[in-house]
This record gives C-alpha cells, structure tokens and sequence, in this order.
C-alpha cells in the first residue's frame, strides 16, 4: 500500500512540473534558451524526489 501511494504521488508531482514547464514553451516571446535553466531545474528536482522516495531507505 506504501509502494502505490508513493507512485501515485510521485506520478501526480512528475506531471504538474512538467506541465509547469512546458507552459512556458507555449509563449511566443520566451525562447528554447531561455527555459533551458527551469528544464535542468526540474529534471533535478524530480531525480532527487525519486531518489528519496525510492532509493534512499536506510
């Protein structure tokens, strides 16, 4: 039961920030440059959030 909801809630958290940064791309006046740095941003955040809820048990 532990397993599912951390996917669950991994998958709903994964979504919005891709959604996030994806809504930026769609604006005419923002280039592929100027989002590069919120793509790295969030590429870190959802490794680090599956590292914690996966791999890191001690």
């Amino acid at each position: 039961m532990n397993k599912i909801t951390t996917i669950i809630g991994c998958s709903v958290a994964i979504s919005f920030l891709v959604g996030l940064a994806t809504t930026l791309t769609r604006s005419t006046m923002i280039g592929f440059f100027d989002v590069l740095p919120v793509f790295i941003l969030m590429g870190i955040a959802i490794f680090m959030m599956l590292y914690e809820a996966f791999f890191d048990k001690r």
